[in-house]
């Protein structure tokens, strides 16, 4: 078993050599921790370590350890697919979203960021697909969908929207899915100048994700070790709605 530190450094490395090659500079390329289903002691020692933003795919989870961490300088993120009741719960830990893949959802999280006086920073969610076209089913909007929710989400006064998040296919090579990434993410960059991150790559894939732009990396299993078969009790936090299983994995 290697210690936190050792995986640290070791994915920070694999981050650099990426970027390196891609003829980037490494600094370009954050480091996004994936701490689903492991506890608050495994996040706390990552940021005596220095790393500082952590990824959640649930809200209460999330809550939950935003509050049992409040007493360091976290940048929570939220990266599993959401309910609409549960927009208000997520902005109030002040997370980024990776996962804004509809209207609904877009309202939703807009009325949250004007209730709390912050705009919530969101990144569309992309679905890749497969290679010949069809949609993967894990999440996100068709790329012929991306341009208009984009509009959509950059009008709404409670967003700021960031750029564009995917997650590579299953069964296909990452390569060419994160190319299509890139494809749209420079299109958005064009009619929304400011929304100029990349939220792609994780463990398996992220020197793909690097080589075509990725400005943001989501890396779990490297970091923590394989997840437990469950999520590690939380305390549930008040406010924060029951929550179901299909749409948040």
């Amino acid at each position: 078993m290697t210690s936190p530190a050792d995986r640290l450094r070791a994915v920070r490395e694999r981050i650099a050599v990426a970027a390196r090659a891609a003829g980037r500079d490494p600094a370009s390329v954050g480091l996004l921790a994936v701490s689903k289903t492991w506890p608050a002691d495994d996040v706390r020692a990552l940021a005596a370590l220095g790393q500082t933003a952590f990824g959640e795919n649930r809200a209460q989870e999330l809550a939950a350890k935003a509050a049992e961490l409040a007493d360091l300088s976290l940048e929570w993120h939220f990266v599993g697919q959401l309910q609409r009741n549960k927009a208000a719960a997520v902005a109030r830990t002040g997370a980024v979203v990776h996962s804004l893949d509809r209207s609904s959802l877009a309202r939703a999280l807009s009325r949250a960021g004007e209730e709390r006086g912050r705009p919530v920073d969101v990144f569309v969610q992309v679905d890749l697909g497969g290679a010949a076209g069809e949609l993967a089913e894990r999440g996100g909007a068709a790329p012929a969908d991306v341009p208009a929710l984009a509009d959509e989400v950059a009008d709404l006064p409670g967003l700021r929207l960031r750029g564009l998040m995917a997650v590579a296919p299953r069964g296909e090579e990452p390569g060419p899915a994160f190319a299509r990434l890139a494809a749209l993410a420079g299109r958005l960059r064009a009619d929304h100048p400011g929304a100029t991150e990349v939220s792609a790559g994780m463990s398996g894939d992220l020197e793909e994700a690097v080589a075509a732009g990725a400005t943001l990396v989501r890396v779990g299993t490297a970091l923590f070790g394989s997840r437990p078969l469950t999520s590690p009790r939380v305390t549930p936090v008040t406010g924060v709605p029951p929550e179901g299983a299909p749409e948040e994995v």
